[in-house]
């Protein structure tokens, strides 16, 4: 298959990347390369005649016709996304740009090129997006592709918006898509400013480990390879105009990760001074803090035979050692602007 994939050089991204040139799939990764796209993360794949790397932005159109156009994709995976809700708390204008213009001119590329092809119907618009624009849970209950939308902050709008972007162009124009949407995602290539690397980072350097609020709110948890893996699914066997939840079934408290996390620390490289738990500084929360999200991922197990495979205590594991021994990707990372200091306050 000939993959275009937004984005590839993201955390998602890349993993989508490295999995389908694993696979034999011919990809070509278009990204802007801001902050958080990293060539880094596709190191591993860069020299393979199966791979080729674009940099171009979603909100160039011209770009995006002359990429479609040369690359001939039988499938465009739409990763590309700004995607720290602290971020877009104190920018969200970035949000709108990227997640909902950046989206209707792709999905215009895209419709000129199926249509110019001969409307395929084989063709396939995956669009990736997060559970976020579910809004918030109660203490029971999950997300199912039924539940209505109710985004909470600036970044979950704009993605709910591109979502609703995406599913009218199928019912207007007939573009075959597939969404997806998905829970909190890690893993290695996690850029530090996200929860669990920055919990990892601040105790390798025996800094203060901030956890908002007490650390009650709750989060399904799912290892961004078995991620990659359903997305690859998706967009090969997934129905045209069908949308996709993909969870790890992996609840946890925050606290409860961050403990967790610290007591594999004080397992794999022991602190002198004590107990990494003994880092945790809890912090005046963020605005519009969802309280729980949680996954039923029924419909891609049932319909498409998907599952995921790592539970969150191993995938932790995977995690934390693959930081402790990849200080080179991690270093130059903590002076960029936002993942030193804390951001989403101006709120």
């Amino acid at each position: 298959m000939r993959l275009l994939v937004t984005g590839g050089c993201g955390f998602i991204g890349s993993a989508v990347v490295r999995l389908a040139v694993t696979r034999g799939h011919h990809v070509t990764n278009l990204d802007a390369l801001t902050y958080a796209g990293r060539p880094e993360n596709v190191a591993d794949v860069a020299g393979n005649p199966l791979y080729r790397f674009v940099r171009a932005d979603i909100c160039d159109r011209a770009a995006l016709d002359r990429i479609i156009e040369e690359t001939v994709p039988d499938a465009i995976m739409h990763l590309a996304a700004e995607s720290h809700v602290d971020r877009s708390i104190d920018g969200p204008g970035d949000f709108i740009d990227t997640n909902i213009t950046g989206t209707y001119n792709l999905l215009e590329a895209a419709r000129a090129h199926w249509q110019r092809t001969g409307r395929p119907k084989s063709f396939r618009f995956h669009h990736i997006s997060t559970d976020e624009v579910y809004g918030s849970l109660g203490s029971t209950g999950l997300f199912t592709e039924d539940t209505p939308y109710d985004p909470r902050s600036p970044y979950s709008a704009s993605k709910a918006a591109s979502d609703h972007l995406v599913r009218a162009w199928h019912h207007t124009y007939g573009l075959p898509v597939v969404l997806t949407n998905c829970s909190n995602n890690y893993g290695p290539y996690h850029f530090p400013e996200k929860l669990i690397p920055k919990v990892i980072l601040n105790a390798m350097h025996d800094q203060p480990i901030p956890v908002y609020g007490r650390g009650e709110n709750v989060r399904d948890w799912l290892y961004v390879e078995d991620h990659a893996d359903a997305l690859l699914l998706a967009v090969a066997k997934g129905e045209p105009g069908r949308s996709y939840n993909v969870g790890g079934h992996n609840e946890r408290r925050n606290i409860d990760l961050v403990h967790t996390i610290c007591d594999l620390m004080d397992e794999m490289q022991p602190r002198a001074a004590g107990p990494y738990r003994d880092l945790v500084d809890f912090v005046t929360d963020r605005p519009g803090h969802d309280a729980r999200y949680a996954i039923d991922p029924d419909r891609i197990t049932r319909e498409l035979g998907w599952q995921p495979s790592v539970t969150v205590e191993a995938g932790l594991r995977r995690t934390v050692r693959w930081y402790l021994d990849n200080r080179d990707w991690w270093q130059p990372l903590l002076s960029l602007d936002g993942v030193g200091s804390r951001v989403g306050t101006r709120a």
